[in-house]
């Protein structure tokens, strides 16, 4: 049985452990296999080529609410924009 210590990896491949931590956690199946294997990116370092997804100077998506209740619309229109239902019993009904 071969060993190799963790400061050897990180040494020699430093995104292995990860991966390794990442794919032990799974179980062995074809799903692991043809698809979260080949698909897991890991990047030594803060460079990686996936910079350009989101560029400087562009603003990120409000984040969804997951809650059914406040003051957000879920985008049923307006005809249910105002029952108790969607604004709770906090929110003021315009």
């Amino acid at each position: 049985m071969k060993e190799r210590p963790a400061k050897d990896m990180l040494e020699r491949k430093p995104e292995a452990i990860l991966q390794k931590a990442i794919l032990g956690m799974l179980y062995r199946n074809n799903l692991r296999n043809t698809y979260i294997e080949p698909r897991l990116k890991i990047y030594a370092g803060p460079d990686h080529p996936h910079k350009v997804q989101l560029p400087e100077g562009v603003n990120k998506l409000p984040l969804h609410p997951r809650k059914r209740r406040g003051y957000f619309n879920f985008g049923l229109g307006k005809k249910y924009s105002e029952t108790p239902f969607q604004n709770g019993p906090l929110a003021p009904i315009k």
